[in-house]
Formats: C-alpha cells, structure tokens, sequence
C-alpha cells in the first residue's frame, strides 16, 4: 500500500514554465518525489510527447506507478538522476531530450516519515538514506567514523562551526550506547551546543548537523556534480536544464557550472584569435536565479531556502 503525504511543490508553475514545454517533446524530471511537477509537465504532452520519470526513492516509485503506470507517454525508472543516460537506454528512450528538471533535496514525505530518519523533530530509525535499500544509514556511519571524520562533514556540508565539539560527544557517547534513533541524536546535539544570537536561537541545534549528515550518506554533492557533467550527452539544442536547490553549496555548484558552461573559453592576451572563432561555450543562461515569492513561502514556509537556475543547450 502506498501511504499518502501531503506535499507542496515547489515553484511549481515557474520550474514547468523555464522548461518551455514542447507538446511532443523528451522530458526527464529526475527527482518525481510525489509529482507535481511530473503531474504539471504531462498536462501539456500530446500523445507524441515523454516524460522519463526518475527516483531512487522506492515509495516515490510507487507513487509514480500508481498515478502513471499506465499512460503510455510516462516512463518510469528507480534509480539515481546520475544515470539519466543509462535510463534512456533502458527505457528505450532516444538519446536525446527537450528539458530535464532536477528538484534537490528531501521531500515533505520523506520528512514527515519519521521512520526515514530525516527529522530532528521526529522520533524514528537513524536512517537517512534516499534509497534505503542501498548503502550505509546514518546510525551505521556514527557507528564507526572517526572524530575527524564526523567534524569534516559537520563543517564541509552543514558549516557547523561547532563541528568538533558536536563529533567530540558523538564518539563519546557511542561508546555508552550506539546511536540508532534521531531523536537521541538531535537531543544529544542540543545538550552540547551552544548558540548565540536571536536568528540562531530560532533554528533548532541540530538543522546543521541533520543536514550534513544527510548530504554525507546519499552523496549528494557529488552526484549532482557528476550529473550535470553529462547533460551535454543527452540534451538537444534548444533543450532546457532547470534546477531547483535549497542549499547553498548544491546552488553554488549549479550556479558555477552554469556561468562557466555559458562563457566562451578564457584565452591570454594577444593571442591571433578573433571572437567568432571561437567555440560556441554548450549553454546560454536564461534569465537571473528565482526565488519563491513571499506568498508561496507563507504558504509553504520549506520554500523558503529555494533557489532556481536554468540554462538552455546551444551548442
């Protein structure tokens, strides 16, 4: 049975609209979570159009069976958005497509399952894990990382200034019991940590560390790296990349390859090369990044943090 959370998507109409939807065009939403983006994209598909639907959640899998198993135009694959090309193959798919979205992140049902191990707020199995069928859970990883290790990846992907201190008590406390749930070590951060400032007061103790932690288990800046290094195999020209992120290091990433994909090659002076022969660089920005507006951040207060890039294949 598939268990049913509610889910707000966000900028929905504006993450569709970036990807200037052809009626029979190839669309990849690499990251379904519960499908309203997927839901918005088919809408606007003839029957000539495709949407290659990917996650490497099973429920959202199930999810996506479920409304869409059986229309024709929809294909289905579990699997990471690092592999779209490897999806297209075994979807029997053409190599090329119109627009690919990718929607980072945790979704709300992933947090609002406490049994997922994503909420601080929430008492569940230690998990954390987008695919819980593959790989290590949090609780394994704490088991046997070193301190250093726990402070790097407090500092490098939470920016947890109190990384060491937080690793520190991790090691100690493991040694009296292991830790297995969240709420044990959401409560453990906030015994140890010390916050100071208003704005700090506010944010629960363990956001920081949940987050890194989280980002360490699924990989998850690398995967994105690895992703968008493909996305001249698979997108046609003229085909859109829309990226949604609420982090500041995946919107750094995505920012960064963007601008540098987008300029033409950087050449020292005095070289005896005129512009137009240049290589033209494989994308082109369209438009400034978007944020949710304030009526969607009232309305879905989790928008807050996002961010939205796209680029257009040119060349």
């Amino acid at each position: 049975m598939v268990v049913k959370y509610t889910h707000d998507t966000v900028l929905l109409n504006e993450a569709v609209n970036a990807l200037a939807i052809r009626p029979n065009g190839i669309y990849v939403d690499g990251t379904f979570g519960r499908g309203g983006h997927s839901a918005k994209i088919i809408s606007q598909l003839d029957k000539d159009g495709r949407l290659l639907i990917i996650d490497q959640d099973p429920e959202a899998i199930a999810v996506a069976q479920d409304l869409y198993g059986n229309d024709e135009r929809v294909k289905i694959w579990k699997g990471s958005f690092q592999a779209i090309p490897q999806a297209l193959s075994e979807m029997e798919l053409p190599e090329k497509v119109n627009g690919v979205l990718l929607d980072l992140g945790v979704s709300s049902p992933q947090l609002d399952d406490a049994n997922r191990g994503f909420s601080f707020s929430k008492d569940g199995v230690l998990d954390m894990r987008m695919n819980p069928d593959e790989g290590r859970s949090a609780a394994d990883w704490l088991k046997t990382a070193t301190e250093s290790e726990i402070a790097d990846v407090l500092w490098q992907y939470g920016e947890e200034k109190q990384s060491r201190r937080i690793a520190r008590a991790i090691v100690h406390d493991r040694e009296i019991q292991p830790f297995k749930t969240t709420l044990q070590l959401a409560e453990m951060i906030s015994r140890v940590i010390k916050r100071s400032g208003k704005k700090q007061q506010q944010k629960h103790p363990a956001t920081r560390s949940f987050q890194a932690i989280r980002i360490h288990i699924n990989q998850e800046l690398d995967t994105l790296i690895q992703c968008l290094e493909t996305t001249t195999e698979y997108l046609s020209i003229g085909a859109r990349l829309v990226v949604i992120s609420f982090h500041s290091l995946e919107d750094r990433i995505v920012k960064h390859f963007m601008r540098d994909n987008s300029r033409p090659p950087h050449l020292p002076k005095g070289l005896p090369i005129m512009s137009n022969n240049l290589k033209k660089p494989p994308f082109r920005l369209i438009g400034k990044a978007i944020k949710a507006s304030d009526a969607e951040v009232q309305r879905n207060p989790r928008s807050r943090s996002a961010v939205m890039r796209i680029a257009e294949r040119q060349a």
